[in-house]
């Protein structure tokens, strides 16, 4: 997904505040549902930030364009674990693992069998 950066993503020196880099990531990974015909919320519940682990590699600047990737690498009955990567053309600026939990009625929870061969299957993956 490409992300132009806007002066109210930067500090005063121009540069993307650290935090945006999580929101830039978050658009992505809706974007990345969408693409597949799908919504980041399924009937029986949603998916919450769990875990994640950041490293930021390099700087982005206001007016930059960005490219944010967004990889699924594991679907499981409680979570999914996602693997993003923001680049500035082949440069890499940041990277990180998501754990999003699954919550129905505001509790951690299973999904149905159901929901997650569908998930498995809208992002061509097999159970491991």
């Amino acid at each position: 997904m490409k992300i132009r950066v806007y002066y109210e993503d930067t500090d005063m020196g121009g540069v993307v505040y650290h935090s945006n880099y999580l929101n830039f990531c978050e658009r992505a990974r809706s974007e990345y549902f969408f693409q597949q015909g799908a919504t980041p919320h399924l009937e029986e519940g949603e998916f919450v930030a769990a875990n994640l682990q950041a490293s930021f590699k390099a700087s982005a600047k206001l007016g930059d364009i960005l490219d944010v990737k967004t990889e699924v690498l594991s679907i499981k009955s409680t979570s999914l674990l996602l693997q993003q990567r923001v680049y500035r053309d082949a440069l890499l600026l940041f990277e990180m693992q998501i754990k999003l939990g699954f919550v129905k009625q505001a509790k951690v929870g299973r999904m149905s069998a159901e929901a997650q061969a569908y998930l498995l299957d809208l992002f061509e993956l097999e159970l491991k």
